[in-house]
């Protein structure tokens, strides 16, 4: 029972439209479905590293020192605006050469890092949510909780990733470009309201 609740709170966390998930999408679209499973990995990793963090308490410290907070705020924020200009650059290559150009692999485990750990809202909200979670449980609790987690947030992942990549033939680089636009749009937007946020506090 504690498994399947793990699996539910995996899913709710991982499901709504976040920076993993534009990740997930966009690699899923520009690379074969062997390479996007493989980029996958990494973004899946970082989030389960996340969630463990966060679920056993160190992410506590986050919430519990305000001048921690505003400086992974700020940070997170100018992570942000270049993920955001990352992914234009991208959209625009792949009209100009007419072809879906596949991330190297530094930059993707960069950008799947900056993905889940850069997102400042992500760190807090998750640290709230698997932390007040972690303080209704037991001891023998906890591991079983911990891998319907992880389970879940790797089928949702590597889901996608196999989904889209094998209907990405049919998604013409036009498609692609205006998906990264939006989505660049939408990060940073965030990143904005992020580092406003911090200037208005300081400021």
């Amino acid at each position: 029972m504690i498994f399947l609740k793990g699996m539910l709170i995996g899913f709710a966390f991982v499901a709504p439209i976040g920076m993993q998930n534009i990740f997930v999408f966009n690699n899923a679209l520009s690379n074969t479905t062997k390479r996007a499973v493989l980029n996958s990995l990494f973004i899946w990793f970082f989030d389960a590293l996340f969630s463990l963090v966060a679920f056993y308490g160190i992410g506590a410290l986050i919430i519990k020192n305000e001048m921690v907070k505003l400086a992974i705020m700020g940070i997170g924020g100018l992570l942000i605006l270049w993920i955001g200009y990352t992914i234009i650059r991208s959209a625009r290559a792949a009209v100009e050469f007419g072809s879906l150009q596949a991330m190297p692999l530094k930059k993707v485990i960069l950008t799947a890092f900056v993905a889940v750990w850069g997102n400042p809202q992500a760190l807090i909200d998750g640290t709230l949510m698997l932390g007040a979670l972690r303080g209704d449980m037991t001891a023998s609790q906890t591991l079983p909780f911990m891998v319907g987690v992880l389970m879940a947030t790797a089928s949702w992942f590597f889901g996608i990733a196999i989904l889209f990549s094998i209907f990405r033939n049919k998604v013409s680089p036009k498609f692609l470009m205006w998906v990264n636009l939006i989505s660049a749009l939408i990060i940073i937007g965030y990143g904005l309201t992020l580092i406003t946020k911090v200037a208005f506090v300081l400021f």
